[in-house]
């Protein structure tokens, strides 16, 4: 991905909070930007799976079901 397709995402976390998550990125591995970037990806999966559940469940019939 080019640098001019991504955003800035600016967040205002406590220290203590930071702390945390940048010990949490650190224990993964990887940046606190990938680890938020992952979290991110998951957040719109869920949010995708969701939104075609009930766009399914409203076109479904409960007697064929």
């Amino acid at each position: 991905m080019k640098p001019e397709d991504m955003r800035v995402f600016k967040i205002r976390l406590t220290d203590e909070k930071h702390k945390r998550l940048r010990h949490m990125a650190e224990a993964e591995g990887v940046s606190m930007n990938h680890l938020i970037d992952e979290w991110a990806t998951i957040a719109l999966v869920q949010h995708d799976a969701e939104i075609r559940f009930q766009t399914r469940a409203a076109l479904g019939s409960a007697e064929r079901g």
